[in-house]
C-alpha cells in the first residue's frame, strides 16, 4: 500500500482556471478524456438503439446473462461482506472517528437523511415499493417453498422485498467507500472521483493516464444509466396513470412533456446546488411522504401494515444469511436478487462522492448506522405501507391488485391500492407528485455527482451541470420513442456496467478498517 501520509503534497487540489479565464471548452469539460469517454459510450448507445434496436437488446440481453451467471455470486459476497464489515467499523473504537476535518456536521441531521433517502430511494420509493410485494405475493420467491397460508405468503413476499430494498442494498451506496473517499479527499486533498478509490492499491497509476480516466468513465456510465433509466420510465408510467385518471392520451407527447418538465426541475435544482434545491426538494418530499404514511396508517389496514412490518423484519432477520446468498434458482435471481444487486451496485461510486459532499462532519458510527440500519428499516416500514396494502387488498378481494399488475405492470399495481382508499383520487395524485419528486431528487443529485467528477471540483459550473442534466433526459425521451424496449435494454445494460464497478469497490473491503483505524490513531481514540 502505498504511503498515503505524503499523498497531499505529492497531489496537490488541482487548479482550475478562473471564470475569466475559463472557454467554453473548459466549462462544458470538453478537455476531459472522462468526458469524451463516457458521453460518447452513451451516444453510441443511443446510436445503436435508433439504427437496430433489436440488434442493441441482442447485445444487452446476451451481456446481461452473462453478468449475472459469473459475477452474480460474487456480487452477493460482496453485499453481504460490505455490510457486516460496516457494523463492525461502526461498533468498535473506530465508531467515534470524525470524517470530512470538521468537529460538527456541515447539514443538520434531518436534512441529511432527507436527501439520503430521496436519492437512493428514487423512483423505486413509490412504484417498486407498490408492485415488488404483491409480485412475490402471487409468485413466491423459491427460497420459501410453497407457504401455508395466505398470511405466511405476504410475509414471505414482503421479506424478501425487505433484502432487496434493505440492509445490503444502502450499504453497498457508500457506507464503506464513504469512508475511503472522505479521508483520502478531505485529509489528503486527492480529488473526489471514482479513481480515488483504487489509489491505496494501486497508487498513482490510478490518479493518472489512461487507467484513471477509465475508473471514472465506468462509474459515469454506470450510474447515467442508472439514472436515465427512471427518467425514462417516470414518463411512461405517469403517463399510463394520468391516462388511467383523467383519460389524457397515454402516447409518445404526453411522455415527451413529463420527461421535459422533470429536466426542467432537476436541472434547476442541481444549478442551485447542495445547499438550495436539493435540500428543499428532498425536505419537501420527505414531509409528503411522511403524511402519505400517516394517512395509509390511519385509513388503510392498520393491523395488516403494523403486523406486517415486524413479522417481515423478522422473517428477513430469521432468513438474513440464506436469502443474502441463495443460488438454488438462477433465473429467478437474475431478475430479481442479482438484477438488484448489479442496480444498486452501478450506483456506488457516484453515490459515495455524494455522500461524502454532504458527510462532512459525522462520524463513521452515524453514516454507518444511517446507511446500513436506520434508511432501509425506513425502506422497509415504506415497502409495508405500501406494498403491504396491497397484498391486504388482495387478500381481500382476490384479484384487486394482482390483475392491475398483470404484465409487470409497476403504476397499475399502485393505482390499484390508492383506488381502494377513501379520497382515491386525490391520493393518487399525491403518489404520482411524490414519485416525481423521487426522480427529480435522483436526476439532480446525479447530475451534480457526474458534473464533480468530470470537472474536478466540488462546485461544478452552471455549465457542465446543464449539459448532463438535459442530455441524461434527452437521451431517456429518444429510447422511449422506441417504445419501453429502449429504456428496459438500458435498465438491463447497468448490470452489466456493474461488472467493472464491483471490482472498483473491492478494495474497499479492505482499505475501509485500514483507513479507519489510521483515524483512529491520529485523532486520539
Amino acid at each position: 500500500m502505498s504511503d498515503i501520509m505524503n499523498t497531499a503534497k505529492a497531489q496537490p487540489m488541482t487548479r482550475h482556471p478562473s471564470a475569466k479565464q475559463q472557454t467554453a471548452s473548459d466549462k462544458l469539460g470538453l478537455k476531459s478524456p472522462v468526458q469524451w469517454l463516457s458521453g460518447g459510450f452513451i451516444a453510441l448507445f443511443v446510436a445503436l438503439a435508433l439504427y437496430d434496436n433489436a440488434l442493441l437488446s441482442t447485445f444487452v440481453n446476451t451481456g446481461f446473462s452473462w453478468s449475472v451467471t459469473f459475477f452474480g455470486p460474487y456480487w452477493q459476497i460482496l453485499l453481504l461482506l460490505t455490510f457486516l464489515i460496516g457494523l463492525a467499523l461502526a461498533a468498535g473504537k473506530t465508531g467515534h472517528v470524525r470524517l470530512g476535518r470538521l468537529d460538527t456536521p456541515e447539514i443538520d441531521s434531518f436534512r441529511w437523511i432527507a436527501i439520503l433517502l430521496c436519492t437512493l430511494l428514487a423512483g423505486g420509493g413509490v412504484f417498486w415499493a407498490a408492485a415488488e410485494p404483491i409480485a412475490h405475493y402471487v409468485s413466491p420467491p423459491p427460497l420459501y417453498g410453497v407457504p401455508d397460508s395466505p398470511w405466511q405468503t405476504a410475509i414471505n413476499a414482503l421479506s424478501q422485498s425487505f433484502m432487496h430494498w434493505g440492509f445490503l442494498a444502502w450499504a453497498i451506496t457508500g457506507s464503506l467507500t464513504s469512508i475511503v473517499l472522505m479521508h483520502l479527499h478531505y485529509d489528503k486533498g486527492l480529488p473526489l472521483q471514482p479513481r480515488t478509490l483504487l489509489y491505496p492499491l494501486l497508487g498513482e497509476r490510478a490518479l493518472k493516464g489512461a487507467m484513471g480516466n477509465t475508473i471514472d468513465a465506468c462509474c459515469i456510465i454506470a450510474v447515467a444509466a442508472g439514472t436515465i433509466g427512471p427518467i425514462g420510465f417516470l414518463g411512461l408510467q405517469i403517463s399510463f396513470a394520468l391516462n388511467s385518471l383523467f383519460d389524457i392520451p397515454d402516447g409518445f407527447t404526453t411522455q415527451f412533456i413529463i420527461i421535459l418538465f422533470a429536466i426542467a426541475i432537476y436541472t434547476l435544482s442541481a444549478l442551485s446546488g447542495l445547499n438550495r434545491g436539493i435540500q428543499i426538494l428532498s425536505r419537501w418530499n420527505i414531509i409528503l411522504a411522511v403524511a402519505l404514511m400517516a394517512y395509509l396508517l390511519l385509513v388503510g389496514p392498520t393491523g395488516f401494515i403494523i403486523n406486517g412490518y415486524l413479522q417481515g423484519v423478522g422473517a428477513m432477520l430469521d432468513n438474513f444469511v440464506p436469502m443474502a446468498t441463495y443460488r438454488g434458482d438462477e433465473g429467478w435471481l437474475s431478475w430479481w436478487t442479482v438484477f438488484f444487486w448489479g442496480w444498486f451496485l452501478g450506483y456506488g461510486p457516484m453515490m459515495a462522492i455524494f455522500i461524502s459532499r454532504i458527510s462532512r462532519g459525522r462520524t463513521i458510527r452515524q453514516l454507518v448506522m444511517t446507511l446500513s440500519i436506520i434508511a432501509p428499516l425506513i425502506t422497509c416500514f415504506w415497502f409495508t405501507i405500501v406494498g403491504g396494502s396491497g397484498i391486504a387488498f388482495e387478500i381481500a378481494d382476490p384479484g384487486s391488485v394482482s390483475k392491475a399488475f398483470e404484465g409487470f405492470n409497476l403504476p397499475g399495481a399502485l393505482l390499484a391500492i390508492t383506488q381502494q382508499l377513501p379520497f382515491p383520487l386525490i391520493v393518487s395524485i399525491l403518489f404520482l407528485i411524490l414519485t416525481t419528486i423521487f426522480i427529480v431528487t435522483t436526476g439532480d443529485s446525479m447530475t451534480y455527482t457526474i458534473s464533480v467528477v468530470i470537472s474536478g471540483e466540488t462546485e461544478p459550473n452552471a455549465f457542465i451541470r446543464t449539459f448532463w442534466g438535459i442530455m441524461m433526459g434527452l437521451t431517456a425521451i429518444i429510447l422511449i420513442s422506441l417504445g419501453s424496449g429502449g429504456v428496459s435494454a438500458l435498465q438491463s445494460f447497468i448490470v452489466i456496467t456493474a461488472v467493472p464497478v464491483s471490482l472498483i469497490l473491492l478494495p474497499s473491503l479492505w482499505d475501509a478498517p485500514k483507513l479507519a483505524l489510521k483515524m483512529a490513531k491520529e485523532q486520539g481514540l
